[in-house]
């Protein structure tokens, strides 16, 4: 009993050293407030477009439009994030984010029934989003002042994101069903105060900028060419990329499951959305926990594999309970998954090309969903939806498959850069 009592303060007492910095405490609050709006925009939206137009085909458009920008544009982003004040940055693409919030919060309140307005402002919050997500994501580093503690700052970050994730989805599912869609974009839109005021209590202190080449161009070019000069990264980005664009899928056709398949309304795809976030919260605690960024690679590849082997019994449940279990355990396979990945990039990069890797990240993360979104929402009208996921939770166990393959070569490459950094 003793020795399980000591375990157990080992495990809390790594599962939140990165709360020994004051502005990654700041941030951690902030930003879990507005990601909980986030959320609920997220699950309002797409009840909002499928109850009008009974479409998968405009639910996958819809989040194409919210994706592709990434795609083209978080390579600029990730120079600017290795150029400039990233702190300045985000505060400015925060304030845009609320801007864009209470715009849609009109549009849907006075023009309801025009699905247009809607996916129009989502492809503005898109541009948004490519702008501030590889800043956001390279900005980690700056915040802490115990540079030892980035491993576990990034998983807390998946924490919260999947917290929110929980808390969001439910939230909203419960609005939706007795008030409508209008309050949850408005609680989103006003939920980003949380974290701009968090940002602007900030004390962070300026780093040395080495990148000071004004030609974007040339800039982009060396961050691809690192990026994908060295196995392990261009590793990891590949798993990630694949990975997303598998399963973007089962995000996209959730109000197909909830309403078609499991014969719901929208507190049954709050529910399904809840139970994701449980799962990425079971399986971020692990990641969480870890002393070392040493072997997440083994991490990675085995929770593609139960992502793709729960995201293929997901696609053939009709019962609700036996779903939601399929759900938890899609989130522990995908978020454990995504946070061994961002972390392993965030350590193994060079300090200077950091915001660009993170732009790559963010560009194989989200900028191939709006692809498999729209492939997901044509396949999904003529095989059906379970058919759909199904072999999309194939190829992610055949993903898992080629990356554990090659995990030599990765070790080979990575351990030269973990010992000089003094991780074992």
């Amino acid at each position: 009993m003793q020795y399980l009592i000591y375990r157990l303060k080992c495990f809390f007492a790594n599962l939140f050293r990165a709360f020994k910095n004051r502005n990654y405490r700041l941030f951690f609050f902030g930003h879990g407030v507005s990601l909980i709006g986030t959320w609920m925009q997220q699950v309002a939206l797409s009840w909002y477009v499928y109850r009008i137009t009974g479409s998968p085909v405009l639910l996958g458009f819809t989040s194409f439009m919210n994706h592709i920008p990434s795609f083209f544009l978080t390579p600029v982003s990730g120079v600017l994030a290795d150029r400039f004040d990233r702190h300045k940055l985000l505060l400015l693409t925060q304030s845009c984010a609320m801007i864009q919030a209470f715009s849609l919060t009109y549009a849907v309140h006075n023009f309801n029934g025009e699905v247009w307005r809607a996916i129009l402002l989502t492809f503005t919050l898109g541009v948004i989003n490519s702008f501030d997500a590889p800043i956001r994501q390279a900005f980690v580093l700056d915040m802490l002042d115990r540079k030892e503690d980035l491993s576990n700052a990034i998983a807390l970050n998946s924490a919260i994101f999947n917290s929110a994730r929980l808390i969001g989805p439910a939230i909203a599912g419960i609005t939706v069903h007795m008030f409508g869609e209008t309050p949850c974009f408005l609680f989103n839109a006003a939920s980003y105060a949380a974290v701009i005021t968090s940002l602007l209590l900030m004390k962070i202190r300026p780093r040395e900028i080495l990148n000071k080449s004004p030609d974007i161009v040339a800039n982009i070019k060396e961050g691809f060419r690192y990026a994908a000069g060295f196995p392990p990264i261009r590793m990891i980005i590949q798993l990630v990329g694949l990975t997303s664009f598998m399963t973007i899928s089962y995000n996209v056709l959730m109000p197909v499951f909830a309403r078609d398949i499991l014969k719901g309304s929208a507190d049954t795809l709050g529910y399904l959305m809840g139970a994701v976030g449980c799962g990425a919260l079971a399986g971020i605690s692990y990641i969480a926990s870890r002393k070392s960024v040493a072997g997440l690679e083994r991490v990675a590849a085995r929770n593609v594999a139960v992502l793709g082997a729960s995201l293929i019994l997901f696609s053939q449940s009709r019962s609700f309970a036996f779903s939601l279990i399929f759900m938890f355990t899609t989130g522990v396979g995908m978020i454990s998954c995504m946070a061994a990945c961002n972390t392993m990039l965030q350590t193994l990069s060079d300090d200077d090309k950091r915001g660009r890797v993170m732009s790559i990240y963010t560009m194989a993360l989200i900028g191939l969903a709006p692809f498999g979104s729209l492939i997901s929402g044509f396949c999904s009208k003529h095989i059906g939806a379970p058919a759909t996921l199904f072999f999309c939770g194939l190829f992610c166990m055949a993903a898992a498959r080629s990356f554990s393959s090659k995990l030599p070569v990765f070790r080979e490459h990575a351990d030269p850069v973990y010992a000089k950094k003094g991780i074992k």
